[in-house]
Order: C-alpha cells, then structure tokens, then sequence
C-alpha cells in the first residue's frame, strides 16, 4: 500500500507508479532509491539501473552468482532472477526493518534463491566466501550519499577476494560538478582491478551537473564494444570511458584508503525537487 513507513534508520515511502499499475517506486527523504514493476522485473525505471543492467547482459550466458550490497527494493536482483534463471544472489542490507517491508509490501519473496544478510556492507562482505560470485553489485546509499567506508582500498580488496577470477564489479555512485570524488574512487578501483569502464550520460560525465555513474570492473576483460553501443543507444546517450581516456580522467586522483578525510557528494537541494 503507499503511504509512510518506519524502518530501522528513518522512514521510507511507497509510491504507486501512475503510468504502470504495477510500478512501485522506494523513496527515502525525498530521494528515490528504488523502482520496481512487480510483474515485469525486467522494467527499468532509472537510466543508470539501465547501465548495470547492460553490463549485465553481456556477461557469459547462463545464471550467475551474485552479492549485492545494498538493497533498497532489490531491483537488480529481480531482474537477474528473471533474465537468467537459475542465479543466486546474498543481498546485504543494514536496515532490517526496510527488508521486512519489501518482504510484505513488494513481493521479495517471490524471487527466487535470494538470502538477505542484514548488516552493513562491509561486515556482510566478510562474511561471504571467497572466489563465489561472478557478480558484485555495489549499490549502497545513505539517502543520496555513498557511504566512503564501501569506496576504500581495503573494502575492494574484500571485493575482489569475493569475485571469482572472471567476476565482474559494477558501483553506482553520484557526483557532480568536477567529478573529484568519482576520480578518487576510479583511481581505487583501477588499483585493484585491471579492466575497468566508467558509463554515464554525457552531462554527468563531463561534470555539468549531479547525477549516477556507473563503474564496471573485472580481472578479466571487459566487453567493451558491445557495451559502448548500448550505452550510447539508449534514451541518455551515455557514454562508455575505458582505456587511455579512462586513465586522463583518474590522472593525479588518490586512491581513497580507510582514515582518509573524504566526504561523498551531497546533491543540490534542487536534483530532487
């Protein structure tokens, strides 16, 4: 039902999509965190959601074995469960209560092979087994900020002990006007992992204005043309940076490491009304 609901940290509201009867948007201080159609998963709402699930789709066929940290109304790992069946997926969310809700209000128990890890995202990550994903999905916010604890040296370290040795990592973040915090956590990342690509529409990655990148990263290669087209063919036109404009982009940018004095990017009051 819409309307207003605590959970452990604050409250969340549920919103009926007008235009889709079974569209259900997760929203939290104003800001939206999560869309899902409960009878197509395979709808995506929010272009970034789009980006990851384009990286997604072009990984090796068959069913994957997911981590998400972060859970919000599980949007990725509905639509993984409905494109690749078969797939398994630990989904690590802090916020018992906002678990619970999904659970009553949005039909998470209709997605199969799914176990919830109620912790934050670096306690839940140690716990997960080494080498046992193919995929990790890094989507973790507290209202629209990163939590920097998830962007360190040392939690990607964890990652990449997760991932299998042709995993993929994919990280949504939010930054705008010069990107300085996504330089620092493409530098972090680029440092643990060999094949990385950076995908957002173009505004956002020339830094004119706030909004969701996309980090896919891998040990091993990443497709790159593939991803290029499709990134560039859908309603935003993203653009795909990989390669020697990928290393311009990171060029003079610190990894970030635990104790660092770094602050996520707070949106303008005005990105979400």
């Amino acid at each position: 039902m819409p309307g207003q609901y605590p959970v452990t940290f604050g409250e969340v509201e549920l919103l009926r999509d007008l235009d889709r009867q079974d569209g259900w948007v997760l929203s939290k201080d104003g800001v939206p965190q999560s869309y899902v159609d409960l009878q197509d998963p395979t709808f995506l709402e929010f272009e970034y959601v789009r980006l990851m699930a384009d990286v997604i789709d072009l990984l090796d066929e068959g069913p994957l074995s997911c981590v998400h940290v972060g859970g919000g109304a599980c949007t990725i790992p509905r639509y993984v469960a409905a494109t690749r069946p078969g797939s398994r997926h630990i989904v690590i969310e802090p916020d018992g209560l906002l678990v619970n809700l999904v659970r009553e209000q949005l039909d998470l128990r209709s997605v199969p092979k799914l176990k919830m890890i109620i912790a934050g995202g670096r306690e839940g990550t140690a716990k997960v087994w080494d080498s046992s994903a193919d995929l990790v999905v890094l989507d973790a916010f507290t209202g629209a900020t990163m939590p920097v604890e998830l962007a360190t040296v040392e939690y990607l370290g964890d990652v990449a002990r997760v991932l299998r040795p042709s995993g993929t990592l994919l990280i949504n973040l939010a930054d705008g006007k010069g990107l300085a915090f996504a330089r620092r956590l493409l530098a972090t990342v680029t440092g643990a992992f060999r094949h990385v690509a950076l995908l957002a529409e173009p505004g956002v990655m020339r830094g004119r204005r706030f909004g969701n990148l996309i980090v896919a990263a891998s040990r091993a290669e990443l497709p790159l043309d593939p991803l290029t087209r499709r990134a560039a063919g859908g309603l935003t036109q993203a653009r795909c940076v990989y390669g020697e404009a990928l290393e311009n982009f990171v060029a003079g940018a610190a990894p970030i490491k635990d104790g660092d004095a770094v602050l996520a990017p707070v949106p303008p009051p005005a990105v979400f009304g």
